[in-house]
């Protein structure tokens, strides 16, 4: 446990960033399996409506550190490139 005042608020901080993270990362994977779920499913209106929210969480989390922004563009292109070939193949 904290023994200084700087240490207590530090620890009161960090349990709030916390707690705030973890609820925006959940968010953020339940869109992601929202995305994949309609890919799988093959609607492709659906897909790309989800894909858009989900493109939109990703930025914002990176915006706010919750995920690196290199790792926000990777799984927003690897989304991508599933929405696009989900869209060949129904196409085909």
């Amino acid at each position: 446990m904290p023994n200084s005042a700087t240490a207590k608020k530090r620890l009161r901080q960090s349990i709030d960033r916390r707690a705030r993270n973890r609820t925006l990362r959940s968010a953020l994977r339940t869109q992601i399996k929202k995305v994949r779920t309609a890919i799988a499913g093959g609607d492709a209106a659906a897909a790309e409506e989800q894909f858009r929210m989900a493109a939109k969480k990703l930025d914002q989390s990176a915006a706010k550190k919750v995920l690196h922004p290199n790792a926000s563009a990777r799984l927003k292109s690897r989304l991508s490139k599933a929405v696009k070939a989900m869209k060949a193949q129904a196409a085909t």
